[in-house]
């Protein structure tokens, strides 16, 4: 199935959770990281359980420090 990633297309396995996609793209999952699946934010204790659908649309955003 494909779902999109920040406006990028990637073929993901049926039953894949948000945690497992973070894997896949090679995102760490550490502080400082919001997920949002069709402009709805995912708390992060959801993750490991939330199954993306086919065509979601997710925007995953990172949190950076500066000045």
């Amino acid at each position: 199935m494909e779902v999109t990633v920040n406006n990028k297309l990637y073929a993901v396995q049926q039953g894949t959770t948000i945690a497992a996609l973070l894997q896949f793209i090679q995102l760490p999952s550490d502080k400082g990281l919001a997920v949002a699946i069709n402009r709805e934010v995912i708390p992060r204790p959801s993750w490991p359980q939330h199954v993306l659908q086919t065509a979601d649309s997710i925007t995953i955003i990172r949190a950076t420090q500066g000045g």
